[in-house]
């Protein structure tokens, strides 16, 4: 039998479950229930090795949360995006959060790390460790003056999403639409543009996922850094505004960057549908186009775990070798499984960070 590959993830969700499941937290992380996609038994079983864990302030109205999913399984739609949430009002809720980021490595007992460079990241990985990164999935608890972006800085943010589709003070995402292209109106604000700047500056990756086209662009026209969108899947095979198209997987590859491929089933069926209820071939056809269009060393791992339906075949974490199969099925040889499952994402750490 082929050894396990070890995977390292662009992007997940337990935080935002972690922190809801209050005194049920240590049963939820340490014990497996099960009920989610991730936790910390299941993860070392199936090879998971690490990843960007995301802090996500979550709108205090989001409305009837089966109704939207029932628009997602009925295409085509076009939900409505949340209002704006204020610094002032985000950053409390980020600093409960990163309380739980202490928490889940302390409660571990040696079997999860947060790392803060890509050497800290292998060295996790040849000890056997979970390696943690913290990662915004929008900025919302930066104010315009960017101080925030320093303090969180030195509490270990190492990735940063301008936005979570929802607009912030630094610019607009793409909405939950299909079929859509990913050019859905303005991009970054002047304090968008400073952000980018001092991302460069401090070495924080920034993630383009959620960041629409004109805001893509022109964080492409002002880093100097990877151009980086941690759980996006091609345009031309699923056209949902999420989705990236040629040109930015090009401009991603032309950078050295990388795209992780999200395994979210709306972002993955042709149809934009949100069932499980799929096979794995639009799976292959993603990894397919990307590899195509960005090349081998381009393309990752952004599961989206807790955060998204995934295919029924996949399901939680425990279908990462089922992932890693498929891979072998399309014809991958080991060496090109690797890169796509850890090497791309730790060489593009490596050059967004500094060794």
């Amino acid at each position: 039998m082929p050894e396990r590959v070890a995977v390292f993830d662009g992007h997940n969700d337990i935080v935002l479950k972690i922190a809801a499941a209050g005194a049920g937290r240590e049963r939820l992380w340490l014990h497996g229930e099960g009920a989610g996609h991730l936790d910390l038994p299941r993860m070392q079983a199936a090879g998971f090795a690490g990843g960007f864990f995301a802090v996500y302030i979550p709108s205090p109205d989001i409305g009837d949360l089966h109704a939207l999913e029932r628009r997602m399984d009925n295409p085509p739609y076009d939900l409505p995006l949340p209002e704006l949430i204020s610094h002032t009002a985000a950053q409390p809720v980020a600093v409960e959060m990163l309380g739980h980021l202490l928490w889940m490595e302390r409660a571990s007992g040696g079997r999860f790390r947060w790392c803060r460079t890509a050497g800290e990241i292998r060295a996790a990985m040849a000890e056997g460790v979970i390696a943690g990164v913290l990662h915004f999935e929008g900025a919302e608890p930066i104010g315009p003056d960017l101080d925030a972006l320093h303090l969180f800085h030195a509490m270990g943010l190492r990735s940063l999403g301008p936005v979570w589709s929802r607009p912030t003070v630094f610019g607009h995402g793409v909405p939950f639409r299909f079929p859509s292209s990913p050019d859905t109106g303005p991009g970054l604000t002047p304090a968008g543009r400073d952000l980018v700047r001092e991302c460069n500056r401090l070495r924080v990756m920034i993630d383009l996922s959620h960041l629409n086209e004109a805001g893509f662009w022109e964080v492409a026209k002002l880093s100097d850094a990877p151009l980086v969108a941690t759980h996006s899947n091609a345009h031309a095979i699923t056209p949902s505004s999420r989705n990236l198209t040629d040109r930015q997987l090009q401009a991603i590859a032309e950078t050295g960057g990388i795209a992780g491929l999200n395994l979210a089933t709306c972002f993955l069926r042709p149809d934009g549908r949100e069932s499980p209820e799929m096979t794995l071939d639009p799976v292959k056809r993603h990894i397919e186009h990307m590899l195509k269009t960005a090349g081998e060393d381009h393309v990752g791992i952004g599961s989206d775990y807790d955060g998204a339906t995934t295919p029924k075949d996949i399901g939680g974490v425990d279908g990462l070798p089922v992932l890693v199969e498929t891979m072998r099925d399309m014809g991958l040889g080991e060496a090109l499984i690797a890169k796509i499952a850890h090497g791309n994402w730790l060489r593009v750490l490596e050059r967004t960070w500094g060794a």
